[in-house]
């Protein structure tokens, strides 16, 4: 992924995004939000002022050429249901409060987003067909299998192949310093994410868990081809020049976005 600069904001661009789609993953630059919350904070979630994070995200969709109405978060709850949009909605509010970790849409106009601060984004579409979708994958949405329920509702609700999606993969907290515990591990091993191959024993009871790992090895899964799966490189917990943390930030911090539109 490369970092590109549009309007006052920087955000990372998915290598593979087709000319009709907009696409990447905010960095925390260009906002008007003071410290801790300094500056692009996109989630109304957090003791933010809300006219900040309004500001924020006016300022985000100015530099798409977008109306504040055509941004969509929804209310993320770290669960396993989805949001399916098929057909127009000129209005938009009735989902905001909805909650769900994952928006799928065939709609031209809607900006899908996802906010994070540690988990990962992730941003799915079809080569040649008009079909995005956003996915929060925390440790509980990778432990469900979330990512692999997406993709099957993609293939069997608009019939397209599942070898022809693309996706990318947000920058989130890296395995290095992200250590987890036992109710994390049972999640996973009566779960689907690959416990096995994700989990590093660090000490008893204890393990650095490779999230984005879990979410590509259930891509493959699912049917997408190695060569169509972006991973940034980028740590959150490393980079606060770049990146809301909130393991680093003792849960104090701002909101990125993970973004998708199709023109």
């Amino acid at each position: 992924m490369k970092l590109v600069r549009q309007g006052k904001i920087s955000y990372l661009q998915p290598q593979q995004r087709p000319a009709d789609l907009v696409a990447g993953f905010t960095t925390r630059n260009g906002g008007v939000s003071r410290h801790p919350y300094n500056s692009l904070n996109l989630g109304f979630g957090t003791d933010d002022q809300r006219v900040n994070v309004e500001g924020n995200r006016a300022t985000f969709s100015r530099a798409f050429d977008l109306s504040p109405h055509q941004l969509l978060t929804v209310k993320q709850v770290h669960g396993d249901d989805l949001l399916l949009i098929d057909e127009p909605n000129p209005d938009l509010s009735h989902f905001l409060t909805i909650k769900v970790d994952a928006i799928i849409t065939n709609q031209p106009g809607i900006m899908l987003g996802v906010l994070t601060a540690d988990c990962f984004p992730l941003l799915i579409w079809h080569k040649n067909n008009k079909i995005a979708a956003v996915i929060h994958a925390g440790w509980r949405g990778a432990a469900n299998g979330l990512v692999g329920k997406v993709i099957e509702t993609i293939h069997s609700h608009f019939g397209y192949p599942v070898n022809e999606l693309v996706a990318a993969i947000g920058p989130g907290i890296g395995a290095h310093n992200y250590e987890v515990d036992r109710p994390v591990r049972d999640a996973f091993k009566q779960g689907s994410g690959y416990w096995d191959e994700i989990a590093k024993e660090t000490r008893l009871g204890h393990w650095q868990l490779n999230i984005p790992l879990s979410c590509q090895l259930q891509l493959e899964k699912a049917g997408l081809k190695p060569q169509n799966i972006e991973i940034a490189k980028e740590c959150t917990c490393c980079h606060p020049e770049l990146f809301f943390s909130h393991r680093r930030d003792n849960g104090v911090s701002g909101r990125q976005l993970g973004f998708i539109q199709l023109l």
